[in-house]
């Protein structure tokens, strides 16, 4: 039986490990590869999360840079393309008197990603350098991007609705750019980015 974690203390320091599954802890034996109650996975930190984490976000940020300067759609209107980045797409709606649409897709698709980025950033380095800053609210800023993440795809939705609307054959049609892949590995790479990150790491980085 396991005994009674003790407040203020991480369990690796205490020899307990916890299963994030059914919540149950159980003492840290480095065969125990399952939960003795649920029978999940469980590990007393998730293997090379760094690394993991630091991987998915260089990605991120090198492809938010094409998702932003390279047309994400074309309107192909008398036989003429029209490309469109993310940016100027954003005008256009705005000009079209499309102000609420034109807001979502602004903080979906510039605002969003480049929050997540810097907050993931942020507490990386936070915790390789071991800067002093809240551990709690470090985590709040996490829970905070996991959270965003799972809205992440919805300027992709706007993206496709769009373009439902607006193809309308050989007269007007939309097609996604190059930006629109770009964007997708941004929004993809970024959310297993948060999925690869244990926060755990967190609290073993408080002095």
């Amino acid at each position: 039986m396991a005994s009674n974690p003790i407040a203020g203390q991480t369990g690796f320091k205490q020899g307990l490990q916890l299963c994030k599954v059914c919540g149950n802890h159980s003492p840290y034996k480095t065969e125990q590869t399952r939960c003795p109650v649920c029978l999940s996975p469980i590990s007393v930190r998730n293997k090379n999360s760094l690394q993991k984490t630091w991987a998915f976000l260089i990605t991120s940020a090198i492809f938010i840079f094409p998702a932003n300067l390279y047309p994400i759609t074309y309107l192909l209107k008398n036989n003429i393309l029209y490309p469109d980045t993310i940016f100027s797409g954003i005008l256009s709606l705005i000009e079209s008197d499309m102000l609420t649409i034109a807001i979502v897709v602004f903080i979906a698709s510039i605002v969003v990603p480049i929050f997540k980025i810097m907050a993931l950033t942020f507490i990386l380095l936070a915790i390789q350098y071991r800067w002093r800053f809240s551990h709690k609210k470090q985590l709040w800023i996490f829970k905070t991007v996991d959270w965003i993440g799972k809205w992440s795809i919805l300027d992709l939705f706007v993206i496709s609705i769009m373009v439902a609307v607006f193809d309308k054959g050989q007269l007007l049609s939309v097609y996604p750019g190059i930006a629109a892949s770009s964007f997708t590995i941004v929004v993809l790479t970024t959310l297993f980015a948060a999925n690869s990150f244990d926060t755990r790491l967190i609290w073993d980085a408080k002095k």
